[in-house]
């Protein structure tokens, strides 16, 4: 129940949002030369530059995740397994985010799925993996976030008083909100033993089998949190989490850079806009996305007074560049590996 109220807050949000963009699109008399004008000046020098970097995110990606399978993948300690894992892991990743972009947020079972039958760890395992990813990503946007909103002072925006306070109110929060993750990553660390008996034990209500299935379910998890328990896994997956926001940061940096309407923002706008992007990303219409174009446009038109057309071409593009892109290497990659997209929709009977 509560995660259909989520997501139906979540679409009447996105709603709103529509609602709002369309009539500035009939008010402003939205003009499809200037559009087309705006993406024939871009500066598409700028513009590969990004696209190299967000490819070099997906690497990231499958470099941090290496970390979470290690303790669960057979020869762990070999370092030509320990190779070919993470070449795995980078074709699942692409991949996975190949289906996110095809089918919405119910494409994201895809990767840790894929990532558990080419490991041969279980899919729960794998589970707990993305959840620590989650949790890892959410701190790092959350931070980040936070602190380009306490600077909101020294940004491009000219808000009003009231609204600066707000907006500063709300990085602080933010980074509030990003160190209770942090707390969660590190009480994740005591998933296990005495932890698990004691869940266990308060669910004997129900049916042996569907005790039965529990059981498994959380040993699997377990498992799957084994790297956060030493300590120097979880310190590489957070400097991995920092390098992979970081060179994110610098494809928004360069995507900007490509277009003459926002080629004059500095480094705190460019972290502003990322972190308002990135919540607006977890919306995903499937084949059209959807939360991120609209924040896109709105937060470049309202807080920057970028002129619509300017803010639409500039969301399109970015949004090409940060979600569609990879389409085309996971189409050949599952293509290679014989994947039936079709077949993915049973992904839940694995657990």
């Amino acid at each position: 129940m509560k995660k259909r109220i989520g997501a139906a807050l979540a679409v009447l949000a996105l709603a709103a949002a529509l609602v709002f963009v369309a009539r500035r699109w009939r008010s402003s008399g939205f003009s499809w030369q200037v559009f087309t004008g705006s993406l024939r000046n871009a500066d598409w020098r700028w513009l590969a530059l990004s696209l190299v970097l967000i490819l070099v995110t997906y690497v990231g990606r499958a470099f941090r995740w290496e970390v979470m399978v290690r303790p669960l993948a057979r020869k762990a300690g070999n370092k030509a397994n320990r190779a070919m894992s993470l070449w795995r892991i980078l074709k699942a990743t692409c991949i996975g985010f190949t289906a996110v972009v095809l089918f919405g947020r119910a494409g994201e079972p895809v990767r840790p799925f894929l990532i558990a039958r080419e490991e041969g760890v279980s899919f729960s395992s794998q589970i707990a993996a993305w959840v620590v990813e989650r949790i890892l990503d959410i701190l790092m946007i959350l931070m980040i976030f936070g602190i380009a909103l306490t600077q909101v002072s020294r940004s491009a925006i000219q808000p009003s008083p009231r609204i600066e306070a707000i907006l500063q109110a709300g990085g602080a929060a933010a980074g509030f909100a990003g160190a209770a993750c942090l707390v969660l990553l590190l009480g994740l660390r005591l998933f296990h033993g005495r932890v698990q008996e004691r869940l266990l034990e308060a669910l004997t209500f129900l049916p042996d089998r569907l005790q039965s299935r529990i059981a498994g379910f959380l040993a699997a998890f377990g498992e799957g949190m084994a790297s956060t328990r030493s300590g120097s896994s979880t310190l590489l997956l957070l400097v991995y989490s920092m390098i992979e926001w970081l060179v994110i940061a610098g494809c928004f940096f360069c995507a900007f850079r490509g277009f003459p309407a926002t080629a004059r923002l500095g480094l705190t706008d460019i972290v502003i806009v990322l972190g308002f992007v990135s919540f607006g990303s977890v919306l995903q219409i499937p084949g059209l996305g959807g939360g991120m174009q609209i924040v896109t446009v709105l937060v470049l038109t309202e807080f920057y007074g970028i002129g619509l057309e300017a803010a639409s071409s500039i969301a399109l593009v970015l949004w090409l560049i940060s979600f569609v892109v990879i389409v085309p290497v996971g189409l050949v990659l599952a293509f290679r590996e014989g994947i039936k997209w079709h077949s993915l929709k049973h992904i839940g009977t694995e657990l």
